[in-house]
């Protein structure tokens, strides 16, 4: 073969190197774990509905492509501000745990699209979070009402993208900022509290010591009472016969000297073998 028939058939074959690597290069997308994606037809139907592809590689043409989603549970961190009940600028930070709904993913991709979190997410939280945090003051945003407050913004912003295709796991009030004024009287008035609840205990606690001494005091007196009416003279007197009695059946010597009275008892004398 001619030398410049040589240099044009490898020239042939570089270029169609080229030309295939540079088209196969273009054919396939890799999904990573935990992830989905919704196929796009560029010179098709667009978006393929229906179909929604796992983890793994997948082939297609190069004017083709796939929109990758991140299908595991997420979480982003919203610094807000927002106004209390009686107009006190409060910072809060707000956790919100969330991810797509992988079954409606091509239904989010054709609506929302890739960058949902920016377009409905975020906003519906911080609009929530300012209108639920509005109804309450500051003391209880910080202290009595924070659970209360995250359940009322969790179940709004559900509300807000019950249609979006976006599932909402939970949503966390993690910090609250108040103006130092409005911290120091609160803390102030929850010490205050803390002492008139020790007070309220204390108080308590004696009550129920004067109570517990007072039944004591009357069981003693029922008890003494009972007593001396049963302590009658027959009584007495029986309960001698029955001690004589006994000594005199024991194997002791003893003596016995019979009492002078028509009640005296017999006094008994003696020393143990």
């Amino acid at each position: 073969m001619p030398r410049n028939n040589r240099f044009i058939v490898m020239f042939a074959i570089m270029l169609l190197f080229i030309l295939v690597s540079t088209m196969t290069s273009g054919c396939g997308t890799q999904i990573d774990s935990g992830h989905h994606g919704v196929k796009y037809y560029k010179f098709g139907s667009g978006t393929k509905l229906g179909k929604i592809y796992p983890e793994g590689f997948q082939w297609h043409f190069p004017w083709n492509s796939f929109f990758v989603y991140n299908t595991k549970l997420q979480t982003r961190i919203e610094e807000l501000h927002v106004l209390s009940k009686d107009g006190a600028s409060i910072g809060m930070d707000v956790s919100i745990w969330y991810r797509p709904i992988v079954e409606k993913l091509d239904s989010l991709q054709v609506t929302v699209g890739p960058r949902y979190y920016d377009v409905v997410v975020a906003p519906a939280l911080r609009g929530e979070a300012r209108a639920i945090v509005g109804r309450f003051t500051p003391e209880e945003i910080y202290s009595t009402k924070r659970e209360e407050i995250s359940g009322d913004i969790l179940a709004g912003v559900k509300k807000l993208l019950a249609n979006k295709f976006i599932y909402i796991d939970d949503i966390l009030i993690r910090n609250v900022e108040l103006p130092p004024n409005v911290s120091e009287a609160i803390n102030l008035k929850l010490a205050a509290e803390q002492d008139a609840q020790k007070m309220k205990f204390l108080l308590q606690k004696e009550r129920q010591e004067a109570e517990r001494k007072k039944i004591e005091a009357e069981g003693i007196k029922e008890f003494n009472r009972i007593v001396s009416q049963g302590l009658n003279q027959p009584y007495l007197r029986w309960k001698g016969i029955e001690a004589t009695k006994e000594l005199a059946q024991s194997q002791n010597t003893k003596v016995i000297i019979i009492g002078n009275s028509k009640d005296g008892l017999p006094v008994i004398l003696g020393d143990t073998k």
